[in-house]
């Protein structure tokens, strides 16, 4: 983070320098080491101290995530805690002192607790039944208490708290034996809305009032609802719903009439919207082809305001002030982590906070990245994000990999991603598919991958592979598979069921064992179990038979291509036995295997040590197995374990 601001009237953001011709950035294209890479600073969060003198925000630039008061007025981050094993991620200040909440689990265990940082620097657990996970879930609106889910009394469902600011012993507001989700309560603290997933697609969404008891169901037909604010004057219920239509759309419900009327529709999801403190501006996400678009309505108008237009970078997220005059936003890009800035509403000045790009990257050597769409095997479209290497030509061709996202039911997005950059800055292209199951294009494309996995969604992976074999700038034998999650699942299940499709495949902590992952859930995942079961199976019923058909550890035999793993012994939902018996099973083979595990991470490695080993490990890995021109090859099963203090 830089401590330089810059102070700049919208209609000057940026000037007009012409960007470097591509042949002149190839010709002089720099390429930086994984330390240059990971020393990008990741910030998020932003909540506005009482006086509006500081932003409370999270920030890696440690080397793991701890909290900072970053100074509006210099620019300079002040360090608020000194973390340097688990995580602090910052919740909010207190709406009126200086007092701070944050959130922190063990070492990527996912058992998040809630901390209180008084203003003379002392921390106190608030939430420290043992074993118990706990979400914020937002202040009280007299700004008297604020309100938390756990799952303390049964470990498998969410309950509703409210903790009094007085003498921080929280109240029970709702006891949750049916295993429901939970919305946000109202700012009256009468209605609360519930959601019973009826598939990963579908709810049913209900009001519940926590004066009568009373519980009324929303939605009249099976669709996608989830509940989304309520108005400010506590007469309506905001809600998106996908009813009679591919794309998610906001309804608004009069809770005394129950009369329902459709509030905003696009051609895209509606991903969220909510109002700000006295409801003057109603804040909208659209997730746009893979990217946020970001709608601001001042409510008296109907009108939507002009947000600051930054020259090939996007808004990604918004916040306002309570007095709303000032909103804090992030923008970036494919090409450029995000930064985070203020924008005055009455003057209209942009105040840019922080400078995230580390200082030894020039920004033009990133790479923007292109949404492509190709056929897939059967006709149908897949959209795909895809990232060409600056050097990548006709006359100099290079490696490539296909990239899959998380899930099952995720999106690549047009996000800054490090280790994306890294490969394309070393000369791999990157083609990060939207394979049939992902979310953003309709729930019939999203619904096409049910019962179905590692079938046709590999299939559009393997058809993403021969897309690029037709590019005049890939080296067509050169191509391999990555994902993490479920995209770590369908690199095994390319290797295995399709063995002769990708010349490598780069596993990071994804499903081998599908009856086991899904036997072993974390138990706050229970509310969301049997919509789960309905998409992938039900390991305790006669599904069993096609989940160990479809789960690559029963079928390592067929794996003749090089296979790095990369796994958290921490991680909750794929456990590190999962990585532990592939690399078992491929080693039988003969098969080049290195095996990367962190003793101190979970699902999705966040500190940067670990960051550093695992990203250069893979790209390693690659140079020897897919490039193929640089390099000592590993050893068989090979495996090296790495622990915070490696």
């Amino acid at each position: 983070m830089r401590k330089c601001i810059a102070i700049l009237a919208l209609a000057l953001v940026w000037g007009c320098k012409e960007e470097p011709k591509e042949k002149d950035i190839a010709a002089n294209l720099k390429t930086y080491t994984i330390k240059q890479m990971m020393d990008n600073e990741t910030v998020f969060g932003g909540s506005f101290s009482p006086d509006k003198s500081k932003l409370l925000i999270s920030s890696n630039r440690s080397g793991i995530y701890n909290m900072y008061a970053l100074s509006i007025a210099t620019g300079d981050p002040i360090p608020v805690t000194a973390s340097d094993s688990s995580s602090v991620f910052a919740i909010s200040y207190f709406p009126k002192d200086e007092r701070m909440l944050f959130r922190m689990d063990n070492n990527g265990n996912e058992i998040f607790h809630i901390y209180l940082r008084d203003t003379d620097g002392n921390h106190k657990d608030l939430t420290p039944d043992d074993g118990a996970r706990t979400n914020f879930y937002g202040w009280a609106k007299d700004d008297q208490s604020f309100f938390f889910t756990s799952n303390k009394r049964d470990k498998r469902y969410m309950d509703l708290y409210e903790m009094d600011l007085e003498n921080f012993k929280p109240t029970m507001l709702y006891q949750n034996d049916e295993g429901y989700s939970l919305g946000g309560l109202s700012d009256d603290k009468n209605y609360l809305p519930l959601s019973k997933a009826i598939n990963t697609n579908d709810s049913d969404l209900f009001l519940y009032n926590l004066k009568d008891k009373s519980l009324v169901k929303i939605n009249k037909n099976q669709s996608a609802n989830s509940s989304q604010d309520f108005s400010n004057d506590g007469k309506s219920f905001y809600y998106t719903t996908d009813d009679n239509a591919e794309f998610a759309y906001l309804m608004r419900y009069d809770i005394a009439e129950k009369a329902y009327e459709k509030d905003m529709e696009r051609n895209w999801d509606i991903a969220g919207s909510y109002f700000t403190e006295t409801g003057k501006y109603q804040v909208t996400y659209i997730n746009e082809d893979a990217k946020n678009v970001i709608e601001v309505k001042d409510m008296a108008s109907g009108e939507n305001i002009d947000l600051p237009a930054l020259d090939n970078q996007s808004i990604t997220n918004v916040s306002f002030s309570d007095d709303e005059k000032t909103m804090r936003f992030f923008a970036g890009g494919s090409h450029t982590p995000s930064n985070l800035y203020l924008y005055g509403l009455e003057n209209e000045v942009i105040l840019q906070l922080t400078d995230v790009l580390n200082d030894e990257i020039e920004g033009e050597h990133l790479v923007t990245a292109e949404v492509i769409r190709y056929k897939s095997f059967d006709g149908l479209e897949i959209p795909a994000i895809y990232y060409k290497p600056h050097q990548a030509s006709e006359e100099n061709k290079v490696p490539a990999l296909v990239w899959v996202h998380g899930g099952p039911g995720g999106q690549s997005r047009q996000n800054f991603n490090s280790l994306i950059q890294y490969m394309v800055n070393h000369g791999y292209a990157v083609l990060a598919v939207n394979n049939r199951g992902s979310s953003g294009y309709g729930k019939t494309f999203y619904q096409m991958d049910d019962l179905n996995h590692g079938d046709k969604d590999l299939k559009d992976c393997v058809e993403g592979k021969n897309w690029l074999t037709q590019q005049p700038e890939i080296d067509a034998g050169k191509i391999g598979i990555i994902g993490g999650s479920y995209g770590g699942y369908m690199t095994m299940a390319a290797l295995t069921y399709t063995p002769e499709e990708f010349a490598v495949g780069v596993n990071i902590f994804g499903v081998t064992n599908w009856i086991r992952t899904l036997r072993s859930i974390p138990p706050w995942w229970e509310s969301f179990k049997d919509a789960l079961y309905k998409e992938l199976g039900d390991p305790n019923s006669a599904d069993s038979v096609r989940l160990r058909k479809i789960s690559p550890l029963f079928h390592t035999d067929k794996v003749t291509k090089p296979l790095i793993v990369l796994q958290g012994a921490q991680d909750p939902r794929v456990l590190q036995v999962e990585s532990d018996e592939i690399v078992a099973g491929v080693k039988k083979n003969g098969v080049p295997v290195e095996y990367v595990l962190f003793e101190d991470e979970g699902h999705g490695f966040v500190k940067k040590e670990n960051q550093i080993e695992a990203y250069s490990k893979i790209l390693q890995f690659l140079d020897v197995h897919l490039k193929q021109d640089k390099g000592t090859p590993i050893q068989d099963g090979e495996a090296i374990e790495m622990d915070s203090d490696t």
